[in-house]
């Protein structure tokens, strides 16, 4: 069998903290039940077409109903037990606040990393021992800490390195009585490599397993005897990594970690309703057209393709199989509004067919710098310089009284919906209180 040396790997001590089932979590200890025994769940745009979308689950409610962070509306079932509430986005950023700050009498600042809105990577390396005598009696007071002040239950991975601490979260802490996992460079074969399922293992995705299936991995075990030489020569840099995550090893410094430059800019929006008149679904197409080339111009950076991603209801959906089209176009490099919208437009009248629409996306990519603006020489000088001008005049305006101080007269007729995005916070419900 194959050894490895770890000798002159890094040797730390990391905890990796989820909050359980967050989002539920909060709403159930908001309405004084307990987050392990509330059937409840948080559900966006829910409405009598059936398409809102579960956004969290409660434990119970996935254990007795069979319902995931997935499911649709419709796929909900009809029982008076179920409590269906909306998101309240502020109340779960303010929770997640209360959360790190509590971590922050552990670590120091430079030693936490809120990795998303429900989990934190704490380096403990130089502190854990002010705190217990094993790194699993440290999880436990911070669990308990957690616990007793805001009625959270947290779920902790450790490890000597964050990828065993985010594979001992993932894989044996949300299965264990205590809510902690924990892998070490000397346990990893054993718990690890008998995992046959590749997709349970975090950064693993179905075709990622499925190519490696095809080369004759069928396990962890697999994965970690392969010729790394040959892994990388037919995956390039992920097989190198994969064969890495086989063996428990992360040479990742943290406090490195700088967030990568934007390639792109995009927003999608799941709208309110099925819409099926083409004016109204092309109202909301110019509104996200505008917003996101204000963001990009705001970057001074210009686009020369753009996208335009459209979803079709769900009844249409079942009756012919489609779900939608997403077509891209290459223009030349700007950021005008007008221009891309029209753009927008063009795509979409294209291609669509008179199909009912609940998802609208549009993306912008190929950016470059933009430092003055290029004149068409097929378009007339003064209406382009104009333009430009009125695009500028409006982010002004925005910026220094908000996003809905200037909107567009058609933003108020039917179908509009820039007004209702505005409250929106990472594209749900705000919320401040009960609804």
């Amino acid at each position: 069998m194959m050894a490895m040396d770890y000798q002159q790997e890094p040797h730390g001590m990391f905890l990796m903290i989820d909050n359980k089932s967050f989002y539920a979590s909060v709403e159930s200890v908001e309405r004084g039940l307990n987050p392990l025994e509330s059937v409840l769940i948080v559900m966006s745009e829910a409405d009598n077409t059936g398409s809102g979308l579960v956004l969290a689950a409660s434990p119970m409610a996935k254990k007795e109903f069979g319902i995931s962070n997935v499911s649709r509306q419709y796929e909900v079932p009809h029982d008076s037990r179920i409590l269906v509430v909306p998101p309240r986005m502020n109340l779960y950023i303010q929770k997640n606040l209360a959360i790190n700050k509590i971590f922050r009498q552990f670590v120091t600042d430079d030693d936490l990393f809120p990795y998303s809105i429900d989990e934190s990577i704490l380096d403990m390396t130089h502190s854990w021992r002010l705190f217990g005598k094993t790194p699993e009696e440290v999880a436990r007071r911070i669990q308990l800490k957690v616990r007793h002040e805001l009625g959270l239950y947290t779920t902790v991975g450790i490890g000597e390195n964050p990828i065993q601490a985010k594979l001992a979260l993932d894989l044996q802490a949300k299965h264990d009585h205590e809510l902690i996992g924990r892998l070490t460079y000397d346990s990893f074969p054993k718990h690890i490599w008998p995992i046959t399922n590749l997709e349970k293992v975090w950064s693993i995705g179905h075709r990622t397993a499925a190519h490696l299936e095809r080369l004759g991995i069928h396990s962890m075990d697999d994965l970690a005897h392969v010729n790394p030489y040959e892994l990388r020569s037919e995956m390039g840099m992920i097989g190198a990594q994969l064969f890495a995550l086989a063996w428990g090893i992360d040479r990742s410094q943290l406090h490195q970690v700088r967030p990568p430059k934007e390639k792109s800019w995009s927003n999608s929006q799941v709208l309110p309703r099925d819409y099926r008149v083409q004016a109204e679904i092309e109202l909301v197409i110019r509104e996200i057209g505008q917003q996101v080339t204000s963001r990009m111009r705001h970057h001074r950076q210009q686009a020369g393709c753009v996208s335009l991603y459209v979803g079709f209801a769900r009844a249409d959906t079942e009756n012919d199989g489609r779900t939608g089209f997403d077509h891209s176009c290459r223009i030349a490099p700007t950021d005008n509004a007008q221009t891309i919208v029209a753009t927008l437009l063009h795509l979409f009248r294209k291609n669509w067919a008179d199909q009912p629409v609940r998802n609208l996306g549009v993306g912008l990519s190929r950016l470059s710098h933009c430092q003055n603006l290029q004149l068409d020489l097929f378009q007339e000088p003064e209406r382009q310089i104009k333009n430009d001008q009125f695009d500028r005049v409006l982010d002004e305006l925005r910026d220094k009284f908000g996003k809905t101080a200037v909107i567009p007269a058609s933003s108020l007729m039917p179908g509009g919906t820039m007004l209702r995005r505005a409250s929106l916070v990472g594209g749900h419900n705000g919320g401040n209180s009960f609804d």
